[in-house]
C-alpha cells in the first residue's frame, strides 16, 4: 500500500460534510484563472452550483456537463433537513499513486524512435483552490542510478524540491525556482478529468458541445496564465472523460500541446467514496509518448494538503 507520510487522513464522512456546505461548490472552478472577476453579476449570483444554466446556455451542453460531473462523482446532491439543494463540487484536493513509464522529454532521439524510457514510481498531490500540485517521481533506466525529483507548482510559482517542504525552514533542503515550468505544470491540473469539468464550467458560454463519431466532445479555452490554450475533451459512452487534447495557435506554447487518454475508470480510493478515477493514463506531447502509468491508488477524499511557496521562489518571481 502506498505510504501517506505527507498527508493527514480524512474520514469518508468528510465528503458528506463538504456536500452540505453548498457555499464551497464550484468556487474551485474559478481558481483556474481570474475568470470569476470577468463574469458579470448575473453569473456570480449563481456561481457554486452544477446547474449549467448559470454558465453554458444550451440545454444539451448543460446536461452533458452535469452528466460528466456525476459520472466521476465530482458533483453530489446536497441537502439539509431533508431539503434537496443544487449539486455541489465535492472535490478540491487529491493524491495519486501510480507506476509505469515516463519518457525523457527533450532528450536526444531519432525521429522514428521514442524518447528514452524510464520505469517510474509516481506520486502526485494536487489542489484546485488555489491551483497547485506536487509531483514526486523516482525514475530508473537500465544501467543508471535512480533519479528522484519533486516538482511543485502553485499558481504562477514553480520550483523543484530536494525534499518535501524544502526551503521553508532554514537548513531544511533546497528549493530551486523553475518559474519557466509553471504553465506546463499547471496545465496538468486542468487536463485531468476533474479539471476538465471545472474548467469547462468556468469557461461559461465559451464552452462548446459537438459530436464526433457518436460521442460528445467539449471544446473550451483556458484563461489566465494558460490563455491561448484550447482544450478538446472527448467523453465515452459512460460520460467519462476519455481523451483530452490541448491546442494553440501560438507557436510560443508548443510545450503545452498534449494528448492524454484515460481508461479503466473505477473507485481507486483506499476508502470507497464513489468517486471514480481513471486507472490507466497515457499522454503524448508532440506525437511522442511522455507518460504511461497504471494507478495504484487515487485519494479523492479531499486529503489535507498545503503548498506554501518558499521565500526565495517568491523573490525570484518578483524579479
Amino acid at each position: 500500500m502506498p505510504t501517506r507520510a505527507n498527508m493527514t487522513k480524512v474520514p469518508a464522512t468528510r465528503v458528506l460534510m463538504i456536500a452540505a456546505l453548498a457555499a464551497l461548490a464550484f468556487q474551485t472552478a474559478a481558481a483556474q484563472s481570474n475568470y470569476a472577476k470577468a463574469n458579470d453579476s448575473a453569473k456570480n449570483k449563481t456561481a457554486g452550483t452544477v446547474d449549467a444554466a448559470a454558465g453554458p446556455n444550451t440545454p444539451d451542453l448543460a446536461k452533458t456537463l452535469q452528466a460528466a460531473a456525476e459520472a466521476v462523482g465530482l458533483a453530489r446532491w446536497s441537502g439539509v433537513g431533508g431539503q434537496r439543494l443544487p449539486e455541489v463540487d465535492v472535490i478540491n484536493t487529491m493524491e495519486i499513486w501510480a507506476t509505469g513509464t515516463t519518457y525523457g522529454l527533450g532528450q536526444p532521439y531519432k525521429p522514428s524512435e521514442p524518447w528514452a524510457a524510464f520505469k517510474t514510481e509516481f506520486h502526485a498531490a494536487l489542489a484546485y483552490n488555489p491551483p497547485a500540485m506536487r509531483l514526486e517521481m523516482t525514475c530508473t533506466n537500465a544501467g543508471a542510478a535512480p533519479q528522484h525529483t519533486i516538482q511543485v507548482v502553485r499558481e504562477k510559482y514553480a520550483w523543484d524540491e530536494s525534499e518535501i517542504g524544502a526551503g521553508l525552514v532554514p537548513g531544511k533542503g533546497t528549493a530551486t525556482p523553475t518559474l519557466a515550468a509553471a504553465n506546463h505544470r499547471l496545465l496538468q491540473l486542468w487536463i485531468l478529468p476533474y479539471g476538465v469539468i471545472k474548467a469547462a464550467l468556468a469557461a461559461g458560454d465559451k464552452t462548446k458541445l459537438s459530436t464526433e463519431n457518436g460521442t460528445a466532445v467539449l471544446t473550451f479555452p483556458l484563461s489566465g496564465q494558460l490563455a491561448g490554450v484550447t482544450v478538446k475533451a472527448t467523453l465515452d459512452a459512460n460520460n467519462e472523460v476519455a481523451k483530452v487534447e490541448t491546442r494553440s495557435e501560438n507557436t510560443a506554447l508548443t510545450d503545452l500541446l498534449t494528448e492524454t487518454e484515460y481508461s479503466d475508470y473505477a473507485d481507486h480510493g483506499e476508502i470507497a467514496t464513489d468517486v471514480k478515477s481513471p486507472g490507466h493514463i497515457v499522454r503524448k506531447q508532440g506525437g511522442h509518448p511522455v507518460l504511461d502509468i497504471q494507478v495504484k491508488m487515487w485519494d479523492a477524499n479531499n486529503p489535507y494538503l498545503v503548498f506554501p511557496v518558499p521565500e526565495n521562489v517568491k523573490k525570484a518571481a518578483a524579479h
